[in-house]
């Protein structure tokens, strides 16, 4: 199996399409295997997987964690998948970047350690998967409003997104207040 790498433009982070064997069955995909992804540089040790099922219009984020990297995929549906650079020596300090990420187009993305992430439902059903490389804690985990206009992000929305009680009550962004 390959993984086929692009660099995004917020450094260390990584859009990674994974190869898929199919035939009448189905299809198999690898979705994670140490020794492809550390000649790449993604060298975190995962320690914890989650998934999350969302509805069409759900809006997730802005989260981060200071000592957290994520992998990222969707199983099921389509997403548009943000990342917004907050490490205050980045040369990419406050700016962010977004990606389509969908269970046809097998890709990944890699969100450094100190990058927030968030994202916008596509699709009626969204299986989304990520692995962190620390355990959640929710005493080291903050988040940012996801219209903050510190980052303004154009997010793809129409219609007000259904959006949960914390995430709705997350502060602004102050620069260097992290």
């Amino acid at each position: 199996m390959s993984i086929i790498s692009k660099r995004l433009s917020i450094p260390d982070a990584q859009l990674l399409t994974l190869d898929r064997y199919s035939d009448d069955r189905g299809y198999f995909q690898e979705s994670y295997a140490t020794e492809k992804y550390h000649p790449l540089g993604i060298l975190d040790e995962f320690v914890q997987d989650n998934i999350s099922y969302s509805h069409q219009h759900v809006l997730r984020g802005l989260h981060g964690a200071h000592r957290t990297a994520k992998l990222v995929q969707v199983l099921h549906g389509a997403i548009w998948d943000v990342l917004v650079d907050i490490r205050p020596d980045s040369p990419t300090f406050q700016q962010w970047e977004a990606v389509t990420l969908s269970a046809d187009n097998r890709q990944q993305l890699y969100i450094p350690a100190g990058c927030l992430h968030g994202f916008l439902t596509l699709t009626d059903q969204v299986i989304f998967s990520y692995k962190l490389s620390t355990l959640y804690d929710p005493n080291t985990e903050f988040g940012f409003r996801w219209d903050d206009p510190s980052f303004s992000i154009s997010w793809p929305i129409t219609d007000v997104p259904c959006i949960s009680k914390k995430d709705q009550e997350q502060p602004t962004f102050i620069a260097g207040s992290r």
